[in-house]
């Protein structure tokens, strides 16, 4: 009597070793086939979470008719596009700068940033200098500290500009760290 291979007790066939190959080729091709796309796919969507941060560019913040010749250091505020993540924002305030006419066309951008603890100085007409409200430093209207012992470690920070088209004012605003002597970009 020849025994049913489906009744109890009845021992399995072993599989083939082309079915196991079959299977674990399938297998493999399966997983390139899903995980492929996916890992495309989530470079794609965080792309802008890894990009890394472009370097600072020159922005337009006023024309040389709208400053004095005089050498009155003038206030402007300096917009830009940004991208944060997935959204773009068109000319927003990334913050401010003074101005000023050294020469007809010399012209010195001075950050509006107290190096000391990042208060916003004002420029003062009867001081012929800036003030930092929060702790007195005074600075010459060239931005260089008008008392050794001020609180500020350093000069106002001055920042790049270039004259475009023959009358724009373009300047490459960037912050810096505060309350170090030295000059250093924040990262």
């Amino acid at each position: 009597m020849q025994k049913n291979p489906a009744s109890p007790g009845a021992a399995s066939p072993a599989p083939a070793r082309r079915d196991f190959l079959k299977q674990g080729c399938a297998a493999c091709l399966g997983a390139a086939a899903v995980l492929g796309p996916a890992a495309v796919g989530a470079r794609v969507f965080l792309d802008p979470l890894t990009r890394l941060k472009t370097a600072e560019s020159f922005e337009k913040v006023t024309t040389l008719d709208a400053l004095p010749e005089d050498g009155t250091p003038m206030q402007f505020p300096v917009l830009a596009d940004r991208r944060d993540a997935w959204t773009k924002f068109s000319q927003v305030p990334i913050g401010a700068v003074f101005i000023q006419r050294q020469e007809k066309d010399k012209i010195l951008a001075l950050s509006v940033v107290c190096p000391h603890a990042g208060c916003f100085v004002d420029y003062k007409e009867d001081e012929q200098g800036f003030l930092c409200p929060c702790h007195n430093s005074l600075f010459l209207k060239t931005g260089a500290l008008k008392d050794k012992d001020s609180p500020s470690p350093r000069p106002l920070d001055s920042l790049e500009v270039q004259v475009r088209n023959k009358n724009e004012v373009w300047v490459r605003y960037q912050d810096f760290q505060l309350g170090i002597t030295e000059k250093k970009p924040v990262a």
